[in-house]
Formats: structure tokens, sequence, C-alpha cells
């Protein structure tokens, strides 16, 4: 079996099994769950491991990037004398689709681990776990469009539930308003794939085809169909080209989250439980990232080098809007979910420069993130277990309570405000340094837009430090009194080891940036060169 099959379909293997064993069972549920997201890890590794590397930047062709190809055929009809209908499960990574892929499988074991706070419904809770897993996983390598959006739907309905009968008081509105964001984007990127389908020929059968490779080729598309370059049709008096492009950034946006589509984020960040914040925060993010990247630039590369300044002052205001935000935040659950807008908003701002430097940069800004958001949320989970509260201003002095937790709050916010050394200084860095020398080389972005972004790096320290003062330094204080003091225990065993990966992690990437740089570079250096030559 392919190892890319095997790892987007292992964690649905292990959710059936779950839903067929007696509810009598259910201690053990959380241990399966557990060996689930390992195993899947494990292939991760593997893929990883055997990933190749270095075979030069002749060609330049896109298509070359991709490996562990498998294509199948899933869907055929016989459409008369309209042709043939043939969809395939079509599946393959690149650079890019490998450190994320990557990324999951290690958020995945962590939100495991965080799972064990769970007491209620274990069944069905772990089995809407393991296939939120499998679309995630999905998402990442599929190379066919129909097969994407299916994955890409797939992820909405456990996290509603997830959200919706886990979270918090207010659990159905956050899951709700999730729900019909996501739905809103969704429902029109489905119109735009099929104008995709109708214009897009194999140029091998001469049928319609979804395979997103043959998407990026305008000579694949018919002279008069609605997306052809040559063709200049119009929607509403729009270029057809301009509204699929839009249409598609707005729904990956949702994901991203971008302002001013952000604000489901917060909502289902305070409301959900730990793990799926952890989720969330860590890798539901990164889908819209990834889409922009691999679908808006790849499918619609013309639009997007039109279009590149609105999307750099897109970023811009996330980064200093959710920074601001932040700073403003009295919930320490709310202030993280606050700065993941900011921290995300890097991402817009590297991928708007289209320059190798940018894309590369927002590529580790999402990995490093997403392993720092993870920690973040998780230790947020720690504090709320032990005493349902996460008010800012109720808490003073644990460095004095809880010096272990106090150590990995410290390693997470000095990674997450950019200090040197640590992963998020990389991604942001390069990031900045896309966004000028977008400005010298391709005219795209002004230097005000990379000035300005740098600001959110200062915001980013303010807001992280500030937290450190009220909460961790000084004689100790608490809301609760003695009661308070005697549930706030340090970190157990099964804290720490879920704590020490990602610490370590936050210093490798920080030390080896290469451990990303090396994976992407090709990928990207075609991706520019293709954006180039548009």
């Amino acid at each position: 079996m392919n190892l890319l099959s095997l790892l987007i379909f292992a964690p649905l293997l292990f959710a059936l099994l779950i839903v067929v064993l007696p509810s009598s069972l259910r201690a053990g549920f959380k241990y399966i769950n557990l060996l689930a997201t390992l195993v899947q890890l494990g292939i991760s590794i593997l893929i990883y491991l055997q990933f190749k590397t270095g075979s030069g930047f002749a060609g330049v062709n896109v298509e070359s990037q991709f490996q562990f190809l498998q294509k199948l055929p899933w869907i055929n009809l016989d459409l008369g004398s309209m042709g043939h209908m043939q969809i395939d499960y079509f599946v393959g990574i690149d650079g890019i689709s490998i450190t994320l892929v990557m990324l999951t499988s290690v958020v995945m074991v962590i939100a495991a681990l965080a799972s064990w706070e769970i007491k209620s419904n274990l069944k069905g809770y772990f089995a809407l776990f393991l296939l939120l897993n499998t679309a995630i996983v999905g998402v990442f390598c599929a190379l066919d469009f129909f097969l994407f959006y299916i994955f890409y739907e797939l992820m909405l309905l456990p996290l509603y539930f997830l959200i919706g009968m886990w979270g918090g008081a207010r659990r159905q509105y956050a899951a709700i308003k999730f729900f019909l964001y996501t739905l809103f984007g969704s429902v029109f990127m489905l119109l735009v794939m099929i104008g995709l389908y109708l214009s897009v020929k194999d140029p091998v059968t001469g049928n319609h085809t979804f395979n997103m490779i043959q998407m990026m080729n305008p000579a694949n598309y018919d002279a008069g169909s609605v997306f052809s370059v040559l063709a200049h049709k119009t929607i509403f008096g729009i270029s057809a080209r301009i509204v699929g492009f839009v249409v598609l950034f707005i729904a990956f946006a949702i994901k991203v989250p971008v302002v001013p589509l952000h604000t489901w984020l917060p909502d289902a960040h305070v409301e959900a439980p730990t793990p799926v914040s952890i989720i969330l925060a860590g890798v539901l993010l990164k889908v819209g990232g990834y889409g922009i990247i691999r679908i808006c630039l790849g499918i619609f590369p013309d639009i997007a080098a039109a279009g590149a300044w609105w999307l750099g002052l897109l970023g811009v205001i996330s980064i200093i809007y959710g920074a601001l935000n932040a700073l403003a935040q009295r919930d320490l659950k709310r202030l993280i979910a606050y700065s993941s807008v900011s921290h995300m908003g890097f991402v817009l701002l590297g991928i708007a420069s289209q320059t190798t430097e940018g894309i590369s940069g927002a590529l580790m800004q999402m990995v490093s993130h997403g392993f720092l958001s993870t920690m973040l949320f998780f230790l947020v989970g720690v504090i709320y277990n032990r005493v349902h509260d996460r008010e800012i201003y109720h808490f003073h002095g644990l460095g004095n309570l809880m010096p272990k937790y106090t150590t990995f709050v410290l390693i997470a916010f000095f990674a997450s405000l950019g200090l040197p050394g640590l992963s998020a200084f990389m991604g942001e860095s390069f990031s900045l340094l896309g966004a000028f020398k977008s400005t010298s080389v391709n005219g795209f972005l002004p230097y005000w837009m990379a000035v300005t972004g740098s600001v959110g790096v200062l915001l980013s320290a303010a807001y992280f430090l500030w937290t450190l003062q009220r909460m961790f330094f000084g004689s100790l204080s608490l809301k609760g009194g003695d009661v308070w003091k005697a549930a706030l225990v340090d970190l157990n065993t099964r804290e720490v080891l879920t704590l020490l990966p990602l610490a370590a992690l936050a210093l490798a990437l920080g030390i080896m940036p290469s451990l990303v740089f090396d994976k992407v570079n090709e990928s990207v250096l075609a991706l520019v060169h293709f954006l180039g030559n548009k």
C-alpha cells in the first residue's frame, strides 16, 4: 500500500475499531487514540526521511516536485455525447506538503495526550478526533481538486461536534459560528471548482479533469472556457479569473484567519476543550495558508501577482490588529488566540511577496507557529484543568508555586515573540526579508508594509512579557486563596513528557532551520519560477 494512503487512512481504521468496541472498554479508548497518532507519526517520519531533495533545479517543473504519487480511478461516468467524467483518487506530496504533514502528525500526538482530560462520551469523542485526523492529512496530500474538497469539507463535521459537545458554556454559539463561517467559504469554493473542471482538459485523454497539477498549466484550458487566460471572460462585469481567485482566497482566508474574517477564532478557542484548541491553532490555520499557496497562487498566478499589494496589506493589518487585541485581553486563552491572528499575518505577508525568501519564511512560520501554539494552548489547559479559571489578573507569582510550569511558559513565550535562536525568529525574519526584497525585485510590496509588519514583533514582545510580569513574577497572590494554592500543583510526568518535545522543536528549528528549509527549497524555487513565468 502507498505510504501516503496508509498515512491518511490509518487513523480512520483506528476510529472504526473504537466504534465497534463496547463502551465498557471506555478506559482503553484514549490508549487506542494515542497509538493511532503514534503510528501516524512513525509513518510521517519514514516519509520525511525517504523524501528526496537535492535533485537539482533543472527544468523547474512543478509536477516533478511531487513524490509518493498514487493515482487510482475513483468515479467514472459515461456522459454520452458530452464525453467521459473520471475523478481520480490522486495523492502526492512535495516539499511544501511534507513539512505540514510532519507538523500535523506531531500536533495530533500532543492533542491525543491532552485528550486525557475528556471524561464524557469517550467513544464519540475519540472517533471524531481520528476522523478529523484523516481529513486534515488528506487535505495536505490530495492533488485532485474534488478529493481535496471532500477532505476539506470532512474537517468541518468533526470540529463542529468536538466544539459543540465538549466545549465550554457557550460552545453551541462558537460551534455554529465556526460552521457558518467555514461553510460560507466552502459553498462558493465548490462553484469555482466546477468552473475549473469545465475549463481544463487532460492533454492525454481529452476529458475534463479535477487534476490540480493540470489546472496549473494554462495550456490545458479550453480557449473559450470561463477561466482561460486568453478568453477574457467576465462574471458580473469582473474578470472571471479575478472572481475565481477572490472566492478561493476568501475560503482559505477564513481558515488562516485573515482580518476581517477572523472573528470566529477567539470564540472557538475560548469555548473549545484544550485538545481541540491545539488542533485549531496547530493545524487548522495552516490549511488556510496551504490552500492559498497551493491553489490560489498555483492556479491563478497572474491574479496573485496583480493582487499582491492587497494580500500584503491584509497581512500587515492582521499582524497589527491581532497584536493590539492580544494586548487588550484579560483571558489568557483569548490572548493566545489573538496572537495567532497576528503571527499568521506574517504568513500572508511572506506569501504576498512571491519571493523565495518570503514563501520559505511563510512555511517556516506556519510550522513554528503550529508547534508553539500547541505548546501555549496545552499550558493554558494545565491551569484551567486545575482551577477552572484563565483570567490573567487572578494569578500572580505563579513562578514561586509552579517552577517547572513557568519554565515551559518562558520557553513558549520567548520563542513566540521571535527571540533569535528559537523557531519563530526564523519564520518572521524570512517573511519580512521577502517583503523587503519584493519591493526591489518585483515591486509588489512597498517598504512601509515590511516596516509596519516588523512592528508586530515589538507588539508580540509587549503582550507576552507583560503577561509574564502579571502572572508569574512577584509574590504569590491567587484569587482563589489557599484552595487554588492547593490545586495548582506543578506539572506531572505526562505533562512534562508532552511539553518536552515541543520545547525541543522550538529550539531545534531555531538552530537548524534546514530541517524545514532543505525540504521546501526546491518546491518553493519551482513555485517562484512558475509565478515569474505566469
